[in-house]
């Protein structure tokens, strides 16, 4: 099998701590709405009514989704008058939901969405 080098690979060894958090981000990840929502949200900012229209799911599941990602630090939210909107926490995160889109279109035999 070949492995092309990651681009910008960690440069150190990470200790217990990353692992135990790494995999706490891929689990929340690891919901199609969760993720649908956070791609939606590398496209810029966006509020509830936004990304339920987006994402194809009911306007409560979309609330708690942007719920348990606010508490693990994967979205910001700021209140515009009577709306509250989302945003992502950072460019890392960004970055992590192209490449696992990118890596699921090389599975399933297609070209990246964002080549």
């Amino acid at each position: 099998m070949h492995l092309s080098p990651a681009h910008g690979a960690h440069p150190r060894e990470p200790g217990t701590e990353h692992y135990v958090r790494g995999a706490e981000i891929l689990s929340l990840l690891a919901d199609r709405t969760r993720l649908a929502v956070l791609h939606t949200l590398t496209e810029g900012e966006a509020d509830v009514s936004t990304l339920t229209a987006r994402v194809g799911a009911a306007r409560p599941a979309v609330s708690q989704h942007l719920a348990k990602l606010r508490i693990a630090g994967l979205v910001t939210s700021r209140k515009e008058g009577r709306r509250v909107v989302y945003e992502l926490s950072d460019g890392h995160l960004r970055r992590l939901v192209d490449e696992v889109l990118n890596l699921a279109d090389h599975h399933l035999g297609g070209e990246p969405p964002h080549a």
